[in-house]
């Protein structure tokens, strides 16, 4: 049995937001990767998008990094926004809750929009 898998690659936008995009499986295996990805930004973003395009898996573990940097970010003032996320993880969300709580973009390019960052 092969163990799950995840990469990350970020990026921080010419107007500060910071991006992770996101491929392969979140769960309790990756989660620390993910976790640290969310808590990498150096403070000055407002702003985090992340593209779950490539994700193929989510588990609880990927929620509770979800809340807790939701919670994060809102303590200083910022936002965190989900992107291009997959039905099998958006019916998690949605399980749970989350969609009600943090933004759901259907594309990168509407997450990262002006009005949806502002």
């Amino acid at each position: 049995m092969s163990q799950a898998s995840l990469t990350v690659s970020q990026h921080t936008t010419a107007d500060g937001v910071h991006v992770l995009a996101l491929a392969g499986e979140i769960d309790h295996n990756t989660a620390d990767v993910f976790r640290q990805a969310l808590t990498a930004d150096d403070g000055s973003s407002r702003c985090t998008v992340v593209d779950f395009h490539d994700v193929t898996f989510m588990d609880s573990s990927g929620i509770n990094v979800l809340v807790a940097a939701n919670n994060a970010a809102r303590a200083h003032g910022g936002r965190l926004r989900l992107a291009h996320t997959p039905n099998r993880v958006l019916d998690l969300l949605r399980i749970v809750g989350l969609d009600d709580v943090i933004p759901l973009y259907a594309t990168l390019q509407q997450a990262l929009a002006p009005e949806a960052v502002a």
